[in-house]
């Protein structure tokens, strides 16, 4: 999906001769932490509502602390998942939309940035979760998605992240339906560190079914 996708034309803008009061105005009728100004169409900066608090005079205009706009933008033939980084980078409630002219297109809000992610993880598709743990040199895609195939399943989405401290690796799962027990199992039979699971049923793998029942007999 593509940024100029997601723009929410419901966002106003600024003009660098709006006041400062009116900015605040906007900021709080709007829920936004941020708003764009523009001149001639073309994109600015984004102004915050910290440095619109900070204004010495609301009759001000924002033109007279024009050094604090943030020029934080992605362009309009972009992954959405940049405007997610920028959104992060800067702390922004809203991420700017630009064409190759710099002219403001319009605004991706977090809240739809947000749904985009949902969706682009597929948490509206039914299914389980498992979590993996393991070092770098232990992943394999093709290893990971042969054992969840192997059980008649598909992995829907998978998604990685490294631990700063231990550089392990974290691997979250999105399989394609609830009844994962099996799935799990199998895993743990390939040695490899299970964290964390949801689905349907309780777990309970096939090793320690055995084993108790390896118990009971011996207690006969």
């Amino acid at each position: 999906m593509l940024t100029v996708e997601l723009i929410n034309n419901n966002i106003p803008r600024l003009k660098l001769q709006d006041s400062v009061g009116k900015a605040l105005q906007l900021v709080n009728d709007f829920r936004v932490t941020h708003l764009p100004v523009v001149a001639d169409d073309k994109f600015l900066g984004l102004i915050s509502e910290e440095d619109l608090l900070d204004a010495e005079e609301e009759k001000m205009p924002i033109q007279l602390i024009q050094e604090n706009f943030i020029y934080a933008a992605v362009k309009d033939n972009e992954h959405f998942l940049n405007a997610v980084n920028c959104s992060n980078q800067f702390d922004t409630s809203v991420v700017p939309v630009v064409n190759e002219e710099n002219e403001l297109a319009g605004v991706i809000t977090t809240t739809d940035l947000l749904k985009a992610l949902g969706n682009f993880a597929g948490t509206n598709e039914i299914g389980g979760i498992i979590v993996l743990e393991m070092e770098r040199s232990q992943f394999a895609i093709s290893e990971i998605s042969r054992i969840v195939e192997s059980n008649d399943a598909t992995v829907l989405h998978l998604n990685t992240t490294v631990h700063p401290e231990t550089g392990m690796l974290t691997v979250t799962l999105h399989i394609n339906k609830k009844e994962i027990a099996a799935i799990v199992a199998t895993f743990e039979r390939y040695d490899y560190d299970v964290i964390y699971y949801f689905g349907n049923e309780n777990f309970e793998n096939e090793i320690h079914t055995n084993y108790r029942h390896l118990m009971n007999y011996l207690d006969i």
